[in-house]
Order: structure tokens, then C-alpha cells, then sequence
């Protein structure tokens, strides 16, 4: 019997908020979707949901139903294009902000009952760095760091992975500059956060390339489209379409990290 194929889980983050993470996750899984990839996009920003808003669709259920027992995972899944389903969180609700370490690790394991539907899972996480953010993170096997042209986003994605290196000994982020006006700006910020991390940290960064800064992205979000789907031949899609394929060629991972992560028993049955 085959041993059941792992899934490439992907953590999209950034520390700031309005680096742009949520375009980032919805386009990129939308590229992965249009490549054939089962692919589903988790709103792990719990208490501010906004991937269902983006995208213009109603959520009757969240993840606190599922937490609470009332559903399964499977059937908060709501088809937003062939091949991509999404995740909702909840919106407004404090309680979801406040979960705790185990009910994270909860959330974490009752992906499992959906491992079979799909190939990649994206984790869109909150902006900061609290402990939801931190525990979806660490049960990514890739991390996708969202920067843009402002000081203190290179600071807050350095704060990020400092936390992450040195208390729980990643090692490995890949970094995406969003809204660049050219590519040498996307080169530049990636320079300035590597600057540092060679210097502070014991980490490995790697450029993932920049999405061009694109009024058209704006005009998305305000019909509640993604640009990808609003605007498939702006300069942002395209970015996206090639921000798929380097993505679709990365390794799927074999074995666990010693986090809790997701879907570690396929990685496990896979070793």
C-alpha cells in the first residue's frame, strides 16, 4: 500500500499588519489552484477574519464551531474556484484571540480529516507575533515573510524570526517584498532584513522575489475579487502566477521538525 503523499503546509506572515498577507495567501493560492493543486487556505487570523471578505463569500460556520464541537472541519470547507477551498475564522470574537497553547494544537490536528483532499495548505496568520501566530508557524514545514518599503515592517519580520530561531530553533524563512515599485526595491528590503539576521541570528534566508505595487490589487479588494481573478493579466497576477511556480517546485517535506505540526502523521507513515 502506498504511503499516503505528505502536504506542503505554508505559513504566509509578516509580524505588521498592512504588509499585504492576505493578497499574498489568496492569490498565491489561487495560482496553486489554477496549477492543479488541491489547495486549502486557512483564515488563521482568528478574531479578525478577512479572507472570506476578500474574496466576497458569507461564512455559515467558523473555526470556533469546530473548537466548540458543533462541526467538523470539513464542513466549514467553502469552495471560492476549482480546486481552492477556504477556511473561515471567526470575526469579532474575543474569545478567538485568547486560545489557548492545547487548543491551538487542536485546531492543528483536526486538519488531519482533510489531508487526503488536498496538496497544499496555506495558513494566512494574524499580524504580530502572539501565540497563534507563533504556534500556525511552527506547524508550517515553509514560512513565506511578507515585507514592504516601511521601516518598521523589516523591524516587526525581524522580531519574528528572532522569536522564532531562537526559541524554537527555526532556522529557514523565505522572504516575499510586496507592493515594490521595481525590483530592485524588493532587492533592497531583502538585503536590509538579511543584513541583520546575518549578523543576530543563525537563520537562512532566502528571496522568493516581489510583487509589484498594482492599483489594480486595490480595485480587487473593493469589488471583493482577488486581482488574480478580477485581473488576470495585471503585472500583480503575474507576479502571482510566478510566485506559484517557484513555490509548486519546492521539496514536499519526508519528515517531521520535533514541532507539532500539521499532518505529522503523514510525514511520520511517509519516513
Amino acid at each position: 500500500m502506498n504511503s499516503p503523499r505528505p502536504v506542503k503546509v505554508i505559513a504566509v506572515t509578516g509580524g505588521k499588519g498592512g504588509v499585504g498577507k492576505t493578497n499574498v495567501s489568496v492569490n498565491m493560492s489561487l495560482a496553486l489552484g489554477q496549477m492543479g493543486h488541491r489547495v486549502v487556505l486557512m483564515d488563521a487570523d482568528l478574531g479578525l477574519a478577512n479572507v472570506d471578505v476578500l474574496l466576497g463569500v458569507k461564512a455559515q460556520r467558523n473555526i470556533s464551531d469546530v473548537l466548540s464541537g458543533d462541526c467538523g472541519l470539513k464542513d466549514l470547507l467553502i469552495n471560492v474556484d476549482e480546486n481552492v477551498q477556504i477556511v473561515p475564522a471567526a470575526s469579532g470574537t474575543q474569545e478567538m484571540t485568547s486560545l489557548s497553547v492545547h487548543e491551538h494544537s487542536e485546531l492543528i490536528h483536526a486538519f488531519s480529516e482533510i489531508a487526503d483532499d488536498l496538496d497544499v495548505l496555506v495558513i494566512d496568520t494574524a499580524a504580530g507575533i502572539s501565540d497563534a501566530v507563533v504556534s500556525f508557524v511552527k506547524a508550517a514545514q515553509e514560512v513565506v515573510v511578507v515585507v514592504c518599503d516601511e521601516p518598521t515592517s523589516i523591524t516587526d519580520a525581524y522580531a519574528l524570526m528572532k522569536l522564532l530561531n531562537r526559541d524554537y530553533k527555526m532556522t529557514r524563512f523565505r522572504v516575499l517584498a510586496n507592493m515594490v515599485r521595481s525590483e530592485q526595491e524588493g532587492r533592497n528590503m531583502y538585503n536590509k532584513l538579511l543584513t541583520v539576521t546575518d549578523r543576530f541570528l543563525d537563520v537562512t534566508l532566502q528571496y522568493l522575489g516581489a510583487i509589484p505595487y498594482d492599483e489594480s490589487v486595490r480595485k480587487g479588494v473593493q469589488k471583493q475579487r482577488a486581482v488574480l481573478k478580477a485581473f488576470p493579466m495585471s503585472k500583480a497576477s503575474l507576479a502571482y502566477k510566478q510566485l506559484a511556480t517557484k513555490v509548486d517546485a519546492w521539496p514536499v517535506p519526508v519528515s517531521p521538525r520535533g514541532h507539532l505540526e500539521f499532518f505529522v502523521e503523514r510525514l511520520v507513515g511517509g519516513a
